[in-house]
């Protein structure tokens, strides 16, 4: 199969990671848990938590403003600025337009993205579409998350797993062999209560009886989203490859969703990736939601995991369910 000519690239990236350390050691406080249990089960041994006065549009400013830098733009040459997150600091105006201000990135037009943890892909996706079509040239796709505020700390099932952070990426038309080969995404809103917030919508607005009992923060089926998210992500990496006309030995790193090391491992094994060329850092920051693909993307390049060359893979999984893949050329 041919190899398809890369029309948009990703030209530099940037990350924003919260001060504050949160270990399972600090959680056996906390919950009815342990460290061993924490790792043997997820992986991960500590993540990263905002302070209060910390807000969502503020962390993908800092991981905007990295990327930017690196790619050597100023925010007035950005055309669209999309941004995804599931945690917004406010339902109305989206948080893309409280960043543009942040910046000051006057003429983009600004919009959110709520795809979940697969939030960045489709923001990725959204911004190729937007860079081809001639709509401008280019693009700055933000993925920020303060999953801090929407988890229910006293759930010891559910705390243990997720972490804060931002990362962020700069687009523009690609003009020779690198940028994206491919792309795939998908949704089955049929399993959408697997994963989800019951309340605080207009299907159950915030009530008195809705905060008193939590309704309003995260709840989910482990098992069910752990068999999802391994067979779904595994035919999207599939799908990906087949689209860029690549194999899993052309894969010179794959970077999964950082949800679970479990799924990360079994999703590798499926794609037929060995665990040498999959990157991980969920031991570190726990499950990001749509902010884990940029921020270990932005690291692996930093550790020199990513080469001139290379070919990339980023597979994504959240709820709604929603997931997808994406192949690279570096």
């Amino acid at each position: 199969m041919r190899i398809p000519k890369p029309q948009v690239e990703i030209v530099a990236t940037g990350r924003y990671l919260p001060e504050r350390v949160l270990t399972n050691f600090d959680l056996e406080q906390m919950v009815d848990t342990t460290d061993e249990w924490i790792r043997e089960r997820t992986g991960i041994r500590e993540r990263r938590i905002a302070e209060p006065e910390m807000l969502t549009a503020e962390m993908g400013k800092r991981a905007a403003c990295q990327a930017m830098e690196r790619a050597g733009i100023h925010p007035g040459e950005v055309d669209v600025l999309i941004v995804a997150t599931a945690t917004p600091d406010r339902w109305l105006p989206a948080t893309a337009c409280d960043m543009q201000a942040l910046l000051g990135a006057t003429n983009a037009a600004a919009f959110d993205v709520q795809a979940a943890c697969t939030g960045f892909l489709y923001a990725l996706v959204v911004a190729e579409g937007y860079l081809v079509a001639g709509r401008g040239e280019i693009a700055l796709v933000v993925s920020t998350e303060k999953m801090s505020a929407i988890t229910d700390w006293s759930d010891r099932s559910t705390c243990v797993l997720f972490g804060d952070g931002a990362g962020a990426a700069v687009l523009r038309r690609a003009n020779d062999f690198r940028g994206i080969l491919s792309s795939y995404l998908r949704s089955d809103g049929r399993l959408g209560d697997l994963l989800y917030r019951p309340a605080g919508g207009t299907k159950i607005p915030l009530n008195h009886h809705v905060l008193d009992e939590k309704e309003h923060l995260l709840r989910m089926e482990g098992r069910e989203v752990f068999k999802a998210a391994v067979r779904s992500m595994a035919e999207a990496a599939d799908i990906a490859l087949q689209r860029a006309g690549l194999r899993a030995g052309d894969v010179d790193l794959l970077i999964p969703h950082q949800a679970n090391v479990r799924i990360i491992e079994a999703t590798a094994k499926y794609a037929g990736i060995p665990s040498e060329k999959v990157y991980v850092n969920v031991d570190r920051y726990g499950n990001m939601s749509s902010a884990t693909l940029p921020i270990a993307l932005d690291e692996a390049l930093e550790r020199g995991r990513i080469r001139m060359g290379s070919n990339v893979l980023l597979v994504g999984f959240g709820a709604g369910f929603t997931w997808g893949s994406m192949v690279l050329r570096w």
